[in-house]
């Protein structure tokens, strides 16, 4: 039988009376967005957020990921091995880190050239530098994303250039990102570069895009996207405190946009959320009955510790519930996953801290089974004699 029992936790003192607001909802002009606290791994904001998408030069990020796995990967690549740059690069339109095939860049330039200038010729001299052709690493990127689990991605080109086939959810950005700043710390410094010139060369788009660096918000990148089809879009990402926020969005109607909608939405999440340790491994939650068990109860702890995001105006309680079946028959292992702990904040995803069995429990000799069977009967003779009543 499940048994679920409703409760507040407490996440500090205990106030006497609990307010109940929720966070304010936060509406974005953007077409697609997405916001996601690392610390907690909370999605914040989900718009449109699984509808493959143009990501125009925000799929320079998945570019860049398999390119930082082979400089760890590949025992002979480093930071200053050369790559040649073929006419096909040298001829790629948009952005541009106006590379000629006499220029043979060393891979931490084309790195800062992708990521400030978002030189499409750069990622066409990494896609034949990595995998001979631009299309052979393509499929590259597709099976490497699926393992990554980006399940609404596909990639036709490295740069993001419009292709009708060329698309990526904004959830896949933002797991792809997450994977960038935790796979790649060593890496993931150049995203907050604001300027870079190549070879003393001074193109007009040698100031990285991103609206946010420089602002003091905490934002340490990391990649703007824009073609006509896909708007204006973002994938930034921002430190304040001992929290990281990172967001997606897509589908602005131009620069200054971008730059407000980016503003707004860091401000939000930061703002209307905070951080709190809401339970314990470890804390006694509830108690089951045991069947035919040395013991006639058991408790369900926590197994986990658990810090979650509550709503800052209402940060005091968080709504509960205990989730099991009972009763549960013994033997029981200490440690063992007898139920759940559901948590609920206002206004967010709710959140699950699997209980366990905070002891061992016997199975019961045979005096202890003749005692549970007595109890039993006990029981439902007095609840029939309740309902005869």
């Amino acid at each position: 039988m499940e048994f679920r029992a409703l409760f507040r936790l407490a996440t500090g003192l205990m106030a006497a009376i609990c307010l109940a607001l929720p966070a304010q909802a936060f509406e974005t002009e953007a077409g697609a967005a997405y916001v996601y606290d690392h610390n907690t791994g909370t999605v914040l904001l989900a718009k449109n957020a699984d509808t493959p998408l143009p990501p125009a030069s925000m799929s320079k990020l998945m570019t860049l990921y398999m390119f930082f796995e082979a400089l760890r990967n590949v025992e002979s690549m480093t930071l200053e091995t050369r790559f040649d740059v073929s006419e096909r690069a040298m001829s790629m339109g948009g952005s541009s880190m106006f590379l000629t095939t006499t220029d043979r860049p060393t891979a931490e330039e084309l790195i800062r050239g992708i990521v400030v200038q978002s030189g499409n010729d750069a990622t066409v001299v990494v896609a034949e530098g990595l995998a001979g052709s631009e299309s052979a690493f393509a499929r590259l990127m597709n099976e490497r994303a699926e393992m990554l689990g980006m399940t609404q991605s596909n990639f036709v080109n490295a740069s993001g250039w419009p292709h009708p086939e060329h698309r990526m959810s904004l959830r896949d950005l933002g797991i792809l990102t997450t994977r960038l700043i935790e796979d790649f710390p060593e890496f993931y410094t150049y995203f907050a570069e604001e300027e870079f010139e190549y070879d003393g060369r001074v193109p007009s788009n040698h100031f990285n895009r991103n609206p946010l660096l420089g602002l003091g918000v905490g934002a340490d990148g990391l990649k703007t996207g824009h073609t006509e089809e896909a708007g204006y879009g973002l994938v930034g990402s921002a430190v304040q405190g001992d929290r990281r926020v990172t967001f997606v969005i897509t589908g602005l109607a131009d620069r200054n946009a971008r730059s407000e909608e980016s503003q707004r939405i860091l401000n939000w999440a930061f703002r209307q959320f905070v951080a709190r340790d809401i339970v314990e491994a470890g804390t006694v939650v509830a108690e089951a009955d045991v069947w035919l068990g040395a013991d006639a109860r058991v408790g369900l702890v926590a197994g986990e510790s658990r810090e979650i995001l509550v709503p800052a105006v209402a940060q005091e309680r968080v709504e509960g519930e205990a989730v099991f079946d009972t009763p549960v028959e013994a033997p029981i292992e200490k440690g063992q996953r007898l139920g759940e702990l559901i948590l609920r904040p206002e206004g967010l995803p709710e959140t699950r801290i699997p209980l366990v069995a905070d002891r061992n429990v016997a199975r019961g000799g045979f005096l202890d089974r003749v005692q549970l069977a007595a109890r039993l009967l006990a029981t439902r003779l007095s609840e029939r004699a309740g309902d005869a009543l």
